[in-house]
């Protein structure tokens, strides 16, 4: 037993002289891992190419440069809307009022205070913050807000401030490299670009009748807290004001489409908002639409191009030049026009007491109109008036179906034209889904007032104006309920 046990001591001391014996050479082999020679030590031997190190130095010439301008703003405010970003058709929102804290961005635009911002940033604010990105902080007074161009101008007591130089967005090219600068979730002096993606966008945030948008559209990542930063070219001239974003509508953030307000436009707003706390843009006094190929088609013109005049609103500038509904404006000041956007920027670029010239397509003619911009204050719509001496209906009420265009429409009783205001008419009782006529925005409960300029008193006048009409197309103008009137082209098919 005692010659066992003194075998097995022996056993383990030789196993472990043998163990040491082998760790020992192990780590002879194996080097620390303080002798490893991180990275090459020869550079890569690539020709500098001068025109790409330029380009590169423009980005960061440019972000030194501009960054300084952009603030970070924080505001306490009671809001209806969204605190990611304000814009009811990005986010869902509650309609009860509540207290919220957020913030955006602005661009310092004189030394001595003001910035530049937007409306929804500031909007109901109870309290607003500046913090300047040398961590200055000062408290703000709201000079002016304008919710028609979603802009705002703030100030604050400070000077020597590094104003931005804002530049001339009439200029920008589809392509263009741009730069986003601001406040994204809160990450301070957050410098993103892209390039310009489209221009004069239109995307129904502002959704009063009288609001202007004709943003920049760029790729350049722009995110919650950005909103009322700065977009530049490399250049360093800041050519828009950032606004807006699409996002998933589930999380608030960038997707790959961001807006900006051109600078041409804020320039004007931040003039007036300083000078007199609100804006002086004069007013053209119409409602106006797209043309499309089947309104071009029934007007006469060669293609779909210019502006078609829905309404004129009484006592407005065009009421007092003879501009009558109907009319395309082809173009304004010789600028060319497509959308209706593209005039109400131009509009929103000027003042009341301006004079501008509209080129007027009518009745197969181009005409001239030369307007003086009014204010919009006192502006009523022109309503249909009723006739003393209206036809009385007689016999029973007809309803005939166009199935060529999906629209079905019936004679109107007397009293219905009194509820609608009007001397003549027949009712549009039902659209068929996926029509033509639905394709126009039609639907039932608008009345159909004249065909191809003709008045309709009967459902028979529009069968007579259709007969001989197939592969041609026809000018409707219809009135809501509210005497709001608009015109359509639809073609009927052969």
């Amino acid at each position: 037993m005692k010659k066992n046990r003194m075998g097995v001591i022996a056993l383990l001391f030789i196993g472990a002289v043998f163990g040491a014996v082998l760790v020992s050479s192990l780590d002879f082999v194996k080097p620390s891992f303080a002798q490893v020679e991180i990275g090459s030590k020869t550079p890569p031997n690539i020709p500098e190419n001068q025109q790409l190190t330029n380009f590169n130095n423009s980005f960061i010439e440019t972000a030194e440069k501009l960054t300084p301008s952009i603030v970070q703003i924080t505001v306490v405010s009671k809001s209806k809307n969204n605190p990611h970003e304000g814009f009811e058709f990005f986010f869902p929102h509650n309609d009860m009022p509540r207290e919220h804290k957020g913030g955006g961005s602005g661009v310092i635009i004189s030394e001595d205070g003001y910035i530049l911002t937007n409306n929804h940033v500031v909007e109901d604010a109870t309290e607003v913050v500046v913090n300047l990105m040398d961590k200055r902080e000062y408290e703000a007074e709201v000079i002016g807000t304008d919710p028609l161009t979603d802009l705002a101008v703030i100030k604050i007591e400070a000077k020597d401030l590094p104003a931005a130089y804002l530049g001339d967005s009439d200029k920008l090219k589809v392509g263009q490299w741009v730069m986003a600068i601001g406040n994204p979730m809160a990450l301070t002096s957050t410098v993103t670009a892209g390039i310009v993606s489209a221009l004069g966008r239109s995307v129904n945030i502002i959704k009063d009748s009288y609001g202007v948008e004709s943003f920049i559209q760029t790729d350049a990542a722009i995110n919650p807290g950005n909103s009322g930063g700065a977009l530049v070219d490399i250049k360093g001239a800041v050519v828009g004001i950032n606004s807006a974003i699409a996002t998933n509508g589930m999380t608030g953030t960038y997707i790959g489409y961001g807006f900006a307000i051109p600078i041409n436009i804020a320039k004007i707003v931040a003039e007036d908002l300083i000078s007199s706390g609100k804006v002086k843009r004069g007013y053209i006094g119409v409602r106006i639409e797209e043309v499309d190929a089947d309104l071009a088609k029934a007007v006469g013109l060669d293609k779909p191009h210019g502006i078609l005049i829905q309404q004129v609103i009484e006592d407005g500038a065009a009421a007092d030049e003879d501009i009558q509904a109907g009319d395309i404006i082809i173009d304004v000041d010789g600028k060319k026009l497509d959308k209706p956007n593209q005039l109400q920027s131009y509009v929103a670029s000027k003042r009341a007491g301006d004079r501008i010239e509209l080129k007027i397509f009518r009745d197969g003619d181009y005409i001239s109109r030369e307007i003086e911009l009014k204010s919009p204050d006192g502006e009523e719509v022109k309503s249909e008036k009723k006739s003393k001496n209206r036809k009385t209906k007689k016999g029973s009420i007809e309803e005939i179906t166009f199935d060529s265009i999906g629209l079905t429409v019936r004679d109107m009783k007397n009293r219905e034209l009194d509820k609608y205001n009007l001397e003549n008419g027949v009712l549009i009782s039902k659209v068929k889904r996926f029509s033509k006529a639905e394709n126009q925005r039609l639907f039932s409960g608008l009345v159909i007032t004249e065909v191809d300029r003709k008045k309709i008193e009967t459902v028979s006048d529009i069968e007579d104006i259709l007969e001989d009409k197939n592969g041609e197309a026809i000018l409707i103008k219809v009135v809501d309920g509210n005497g709001a009137s608009r015109y359509v082209g639809i073609e009927i098919p052969e």
